[in-house]
């Protein structure tokens, strides 16, 4: 009989897709693993290569825009196209862990190299896509500055999360052009001109606040509930002015977790980059936050929060570019005015991949001093913000611009477009303003890392401290000849006391005086930074220093930033006092006085400043409190805040914990609270039991 049917034993012809033979995914396919194949054998690509890297990468990212926006393709074939696009990618994310320079390539904003244009085109061309005759011809339009991939790192976090995620695929949100009267004005300038003229304060309506509650268990000021409801109602950027001690770092952080804004980028100048990190164990301690140093090696690319100082922007540009980021700050913003500096081109750089990548993040930029010199300087941050780009209005505010029915010919132009600017997210607040909301005196820490050679010197010293006190309390514990189940509290006291009295008469670098005082030495140019960024915000700042080191090194860095100061030190005569205090208060040129703090600490009134800057602990409350009262003081109409600069991870921050422990026992005492006080005993002491205890609990624990 004959066979009318297929035979189950034959082969089935296998159909040939035509994905396998025909389209862009074959080229690119050969292209990829001939990038894999070079650098599984040397490690590294040559120029050839990294063509054929950056032009695949180009042409992924184009196919899988394509893919998304044609809705005549099924959506099988949809989905197994994706698949084979990401599968390439993959690929390319392995070359990219052999070959970390690969790594700037894959950036959104790299400069397109001549060559690689041409690869492009010639792999369309192969393909059978029809190109228009622009796309044909290939000209070199390379900028004239491009980023140095020499210096381009890939942190091995980085780099793993990358693994995790190999391709993160943009969001393109539509972003119509918007036509109208406007579209053949120059209107950059008008809108410069409309803030030189003046008008109602420069800061948009807020809604109000609901709640004061953080997920910190911290209550919210009500200005500062105003602003993360703004961010909870759906704005998403802003160029946050509020004067210094108002809380806008705490404003920021709130407002991306309103929004769910994470990863959440933060570049900040690096005298505070310790302080965003402990403000968000504050504020959202449910959040992670890594610090970058150097080439990252210590970052954790899976944090939450990533704060990283401009000064090494230039570094981690490339994969921060490409990373994903749902939301992006930019502390004391003014830092980007110059749009020819490097950190200005690296942050805009970073800020125009995360807006094309997530189509809507929220975007803060936050500066006490929004202008330095002219109205100019806020280009660059209204750039950063995307409110306009290098020739006009960008659509959202061209759009209310357009709204307005009037052109800058006409005379009410100005100050309607003035209110269109600072309704796309301005917000200033003076300490007057919200004068009802805050404390009339408080103190706010500024953690510091003293990461140069005298800060490793700083911990060495701490650590052959700590030895020598572990090697004292053991002798005495082997003496004794009963070793405790725990810590003996009574040696651990003796041991700290006998320290204390050695060090007096001591000329080690090792003892707690010394340390102190070094630890005040390393501080100064940081703490005198930080004192001209306030100063630039608010006005005149009082800084107060122990020894006449510190306040050299202060004025010398006040007088580099070209600022006039005056000072108080205790060799002064009668008259020069005087005159020093009359020329902070009446000179409106004289920005900071710098006083000694045993010298300034009592007798005098500075009250023209509500801002004092600490850039030395005392060895007492009452120092630091009578320090403070120069200007919390009758006549006083602002509220005080007093900055401590602190060293980070050194017996700095311990000192500091106990001159506030030690306040708030002083205060018991004069309150009449009826508590049982703690047996008095010197800050030193205390600061050495407490170093002690804390290594003999780790020594325990192990």
């Amino acid at each position: 009989m004959a066979q009318t049917g297929r035979s189950k034993s034959a082969p089935r012809a296998k159909r040939r897709r035509p994905l396998d033979e025909e389209g862009i995914i074959p080229i690119l396919a050969r292209a990829v693993r001939e990038v894999e194949n070079a650098v599984n054998r040397d490690g590294k690509v040559n120029g050839t290569n990294r063509t054929k890297f950056h032009a695949a990468g180009l042409l992924i990212r184009e196919e899988k825009q394509r893919i998304d926006e044609d809705k005549s393709i099924p959506q099988k074939e949809r989905e197994d196209i994706n698949k084979r696009l990401d599968g390439l990618a993959m690929i390319m994310v392995k070359a990219l862990a052999r070959d970390q320079s690969l790594g700037a390539l894959l950036d959104p904003n790299a400069p397109v190299s001549q060559a690689t244009q041409k690869l492009k085109r010639d792999m369309l061309l192969a393909s059978g896509a029809e190109l228009d005759i622009d796309d044909i011809l290939v000209v070199d339009e390379s900028p004239a500055m491009t980023a140095d991939a020499t210096k381009s790192v890939l942190p091995n976090s980085v780099r793993r999360a990358e693994l995790a995620n190999p391709f993160l695929p943009p969001v393109y949100a539509p972003n119509p052009r918007v036509t109208g009267r406007l579209q053949n004005w120059e209107l950059i300038e008008p809108l410069f001109r409309a803030f030189e003229q003046g008008g109602q304060a420069a800061s948009m309506e807020l809604p109000e606040a609901k709640s004061l509650a953080t997920p910190g268990d911290l209550d919210l000021m009500r200005h500062q509930a105003r602003f993360v409801e703004s961010a909870k109602a759906g704005h998403r950027s802003y160029l946050l002015a509020d004067e210094p001690g108002l809380g806008k770092t705490a404003q920021a952080l709130l407002a991306a977790e309103a929004t769910g804004s994470f990863p959440l980028l933060v570049v900040v100048p690096n005298v505070v980059k310790r302080n965003w990190e402990r403000e968000v164990q504050r504020w959202i301690p449910h959040r992670v936050a890594s610090v970058i140093h150097g080439d990252g090696d210590d970052l954790d690319a899976f944090a939450d929060v990533i704060i990283i100082n401009y000064d090494i922007l230039d570094r981690h540009a490339g994969w921060a570019s490409r990373f994903g980021f749902a939301g992006m700050v930019v502390d004391e913003a003014h830092f980007i005015k110059n749009r020819e500096s490097q950190r200005s081109m690296n942050v805009q750089r970073i800020a125009t991949a995360v807006r094309s990548r997530h189509g809507n993040p929220l975007m803060i930029a936050l500066t006490g001093t929004p202008l330095i010199n002219e109205v100019e300087d806020f280009r660059m941050i209204w750039k950063y913000l995307g409110w306009i780009d290098d020739e006009k209005p960008t659509t959202a505010l061209m759009a209310k611009l357009e709204g307005l029915d009037l052109t800058p010919a006409d005379g009410g132009f100005f100050p309607e477009a003035r209110q269109c600017v600072i309704d796309m997210g301005i917000v200033r607040r003076r300490k007057e303003d919200v004068a009802k909301d805050i404390p009339a005196r408080r103190i706010a820490d500024i953690p510091v890392e003293l990461d140069d050679e005298i800060g490793r010197s700083i911990r060495d010293s701490e650590q052959a401290l700590m030895k020598r006190l572990i090697e004292r309390y053991d002798r005495i514990i082997a003496g004794r000849g009963d070793r405790p189940s725990g810590i003996d509290e009574d040696i651990v006291r003796l041991v700290a006391n006998s320290e204390v009295e050695e060090s007096k008469n001591s000329t080690a670098q090792d003892n707690v005086f010394a340390m102190v005082r070094r630890i005040g030495q390393a501080k100064a140019t940081l703490a005198a930074d930080y004192t001209v960024q306030l100063a630039n915000s608010v006005g005149k700042v009082v800084f107060f220093a122990k020894h006449i080191d510190v306040m050299d090194a202060a004025e010398a860095h006040f007088a580099k930033a070209g600022f006039k100061t005056t000072s108080i030190r205790g060799s002064q005569s009668a008259d020069a006092r005087t005159k020093a205090i009359d020329d902070f208060m009446n000179d409106p040129e004289v920005k900071v006085i710098v006083c000694s703090l045993t010298a300034a600490g009592v007798g005098i009134n500075l009250q023209v400043a509500s801002n004092v800057v600490l850039s030395e602990l005392s060895w007492t409350s009452a120092e630091q409190t009578q320090a403070i009262d120069r200007v919390h003081r009758i006549g006083q109409e602002l509220p005080v805040t007093a900055w401590r600069i602190i060293a980070a991870q050194t017996i700095d921050s311990r000192i500091a914990d106990l001159i506030d422990s030690k306040a708030g026992l002083a205060a018991r005492a004069l309150d009449g609270d009826d508590s049982e006080l703690e047996q008095s005993m010197s800050v030193q002491m205390a600061a050495l039991t407490a170093l002690l205890t804390d290594a003999l609990e780790q020594r325990l624990a192990i």
